[in-house]
């Protein structure tokens, strides 16, 4: 984990986090998804064109990739739909690095040494206390948790799918393009038979927020896809998932949802967690 990776990293936290308050801002899920998968089909038709296509290696990647973030979408809609902001997103996005670690180590042969490992926890351990905190003070939503889980587990997935598929793509560009060409098809394809005819009233309110959704959606993967040929996958999604402190203050911020002491103690954990795999690498 070099400074380069570290900064890229981070600002793709802050990116996704931006992204997906957009998505939760929207009161209707399907217009908000809808808008941002199209957003992200077009600017990946848009840059296409000028990168190299990726190695024959990594297009079953690719479509693998493409079905879980489909599923992943699905998920998420519903976890925003059931739950508060504050309580999805860091449950969802804090179920994945823990999994995305024994995957690693299963899949791409990333055992992470003591410091990395000890960094890993230390930042799993804050983040989980930011999604308990958001449970704070309220009866358990089980079905919004499972589906915040759910949402974890694929998140797990295609995090280590795209990182051994853009290690064998030969351009980090070309495979974020293609992936977002690929997937971002399916959830405008399904509204458009959805709302027969309304497509343009059903999005017109929201295109703008929504459409800087869908750019804030693929900076922020293309910078983890870049980081992922640089760095193992398990830091990495580790340190991406800073994104839930973001998330947290985003939502004290525009949603009035209570940040608090215990939050800010596991921001501390997540910063020492990030410290340790800095110097793991």
């Amino acid at each position: 984990m070099t400074p380069a990776v570290t900064a890229a990293v981070l600002l793709a936290a802050v990116t996704h986090a931006g992204w997906n308050a957009i998505a939760h801002r929207i009161t209707d899920k399907l217009v908000g998804f809808t808008l941002i998968a199209g957003g992200g089909l077009l600017i990946g038709l848009a840059v296409a064109p000028f990168v190299p296509l990726p190695a024959r290696a990594a297009w079953p990647y690719l479509f693998a990739s493409a079905v879980i973030h489909i599923l992943y979408y699905a998920l998420l809609m519903k976890s925003f739909r059931l739950g508060d902001f504050g309580q999805a997103y860091p449950i969802a996005r804090g179920t994945a690095p823990l999994v995305v670690t024994v995957l690693a180590a299963v899949f791409a042969h990333e055992v992470p040494d003591g410091w990395a490992a000890a960094g890993i926890a230390l930042s799993c351990a804050g983040l989980t206390g930011v999604a308990l905190w958001g449970l704070r003070g309220h009866r358990p939503d089980w079905a919004a948790i499972g589906a915040a889980l759910a949402t974890g587990l694929s998140i797990a997935a295609y995090t280590v799918v795209d990182g051994l598929g853009v290690r064998a793509s030969g351009s980090s560009l070309g495979y974020i393009a293609w992936l977002m060409a690929i997937q971002g098809a399916v959830i405008p394809a399904y509204a458009v038979w959805y709302w027969r005819g309304r497509t343009a009233t059903a999005l017109r309110p929201y295109a703008g927020l929504g459409l800087l959704g869908a750019a804030l959606s693929v900076t922020a993967y293309a910078l983890v896809l870049w980081a992922q040929t640089r760095a193992e996958l398990a830091p990495v999604a580790a340190l991406r998932e800073s994104s839930i402190i973001v998330g947290a203050a985003i939502g004290a911020v525009f949603f009035k949802e209570r940040f608090g002491a215990p939050r800010i103690a596991a921001a501390g954990l997540l910063v020492a967690g990030i410290g340790l795999m800095l110097r793991a690498g």
